[in-house]
């Protein structure tokens, strides 16, 4: 099943997860040791981030390890480059008309 990027981000403790496998291969038992939660817990929220695309799965012999997407995470951030370019005009537009009222009113 895949799940939305939004809804694996969402989550506090999912984004930290990504976080820490962000700075290299993470083994299952590493970042279990991070969280106060449940091994199974921790396999609920990775299984998020695996269904989103965000987390690689792999097993070498009984060892499981997760590394990062990062062409997913790269479409993320697109998609909001798309709204900060958005926003950055709306504030040059606002703070063209505060210029103009200030210089209309002084």
């Amino acid at each position: 099943m895949k799940r939305d990027i939004f809804q694996a981000i969402a989550d506090p403790a999912r984004r930290a997860m990504i976080l820490l496998i962000a700075g290299g291969t993470v083994t299952q038992h590493a970042l279990a040791e991070h969280f106060d939660m449940s091994q199974q817990a921790v396999a609920k929220h990775i299984g998020v981030l695996i269904d989103s695309a965000l987390v690689k799965k792999t097993r070498t012999g009984r060892e499981v390890s997760y590394t990062l997407e990062m062409q997913k995470l790269d479409e993320l951030e697109q998609w909001i480059a798309t709204f900060r370019s958005i926003w950055a005009s709306r504030f040059d537009q606002l703070g063209e008309l505060l210029t103009e009222l200030k210089q209309e009113n002084p």
